[in-house]
């Protein structure tokens, strides 16, 4: 099967950059599994096992389909498909507020988060762990992290410093934000605590997840999936955070905690040590790796290349949210 993958970015991503990251070891593991694989994306992009053409955004996305290609997968939601004529999917790694209707060839990527809409269609996001350093489960942790967009107010990194400070001794590395926030309008704190590493990657990233005693999640959305989850917990940390989103079906109770109460978060950090961070490791390996996911991807592949529609109705928000961000109990 010839698979392309269309995305609007630049491959390969080197820090953040979750859809990218995905996309990546999504179609390295299709390869691996005997599929050939060509990325469309933003001219600039390039890639070591796979062809590239350059995506342009001023030309319908119909005309920029090689003959030879097989299915289509979107990883944005494309203009106008009246003229596609190649069996396609769409994978929606967002959220929206509005209640527009969607592609019936639609893929979320969480239950949670197809549930929002409507739909019982999902994969879950995987990663390649090959590419990662291994975990040190003998290694001194004396650390929390959050990891995330630390400006971006849904990701509640103002609420995981409080917990961290309000605990006897525990401290905290902030991945993804920096002390002061002038754009923002924001000053996080000054306690020496918190330290701030702005937006990481590579060995940097991995060797501070390395030595954390766990990841600090307290978001205030809905949550569509969440890598820093998975990585976090490939590193042996367990996950303290909300209940919100796709948390409750990824974060078990082996493996973390989740409440939108400060004090009851607080309770569970500070008894971290009763999590096993082998079995956080092996619980990130087994469930969430790149292989699973393309394996769950060419089902769906195989469904649209058969004449079917994925989802039966087209996918809708079912509620509309109303208050900015969900509960935080302090």
């Amino acid at each position: 099967m010839h698979i392309l993958i269309v995305y609007p970015g630049i491959i390969p991503v080197t820090l953040y950059g979750g859809t990218e990251r995905v996309i990546w070891y999504l179609g390295k593991e299709l390869l691996q599994l005997g599929h050939k694989v060509t990325y469309l994306a933003r001219k600039g992009s390039s890639c070591s096992f796979a062809p590239v053409i350059a995506f342009d955004p001023a030309k319908a996305i119909s005309y920029q389909i090689p003959e030879d290609v097989d299915v289509v997968h979107f990883n944005f939601s494309p203009g106008d498909l009246s003229r596609m004529t190649k069996p396609y999917v769409i994978t929606m790694h967002g959220n929206t507020n509005d209640q527009s209707m969607f592609d019936r060839n639609t893929i979320f990527i969480s239950k949670n988060h197809a549930d929002r809409f409507g739909s019982e269609v999902f994969v879950h996001n995987g990663l390649d762990w090959s590419d990662y350093l291994k975990p040190d489960f003998f290694v001194d942790r004396q650390r929390f992290h959050f990891l995330g967009n630390a400006a971006w107010r849904v990701k509640n990194v103002r609420g995981a410093i409080d917990v961290i400070t309000r605990t006897k001794n525990e401290k905290l590395d902030v991945l993804g934000g920096v002390r002061f926030n002038v754009k923002m309008g924001l000053r996080f704190t000054f306690s020496p605590r918190v330290r701030f590493y702005g937006m990481v990657g590579g060995e940097q990233k991995f060797e501070l997840l390395n030595r954390s005693k766990g990841l600090i999640f307290p978001v205030r959305w809905h949550e569509p999936f969440g890598l820093a989850i998975i990585e976090s917990l490939y590193f042996g940390c367990p996950v303290f955070g909300t209940p919100y989103g796709s948390l409750p079906e990824i974060v078990s109770a082996e493996v973390g905690y989740l409440s939108n109460n400060a004090t009851k978060l607080l309770e569970a950090i500070e008894s971290s040590a009763a999590f096993s961070s082998k079995k956080c490791h092996e619980y990130a390996v087994e469930m969430f790796n790149s292989k699973k996911m393309a394996l769950s991807y060419l089902e769906n592949y195989e469904k649209v290349l058969a004449g079917e529609m994925l989802n039966e109705y087209p996918p809708s928000l079912k509620e509309v949210q109303t208050v900015k961000f969900l509960d935080w109990v302090k």
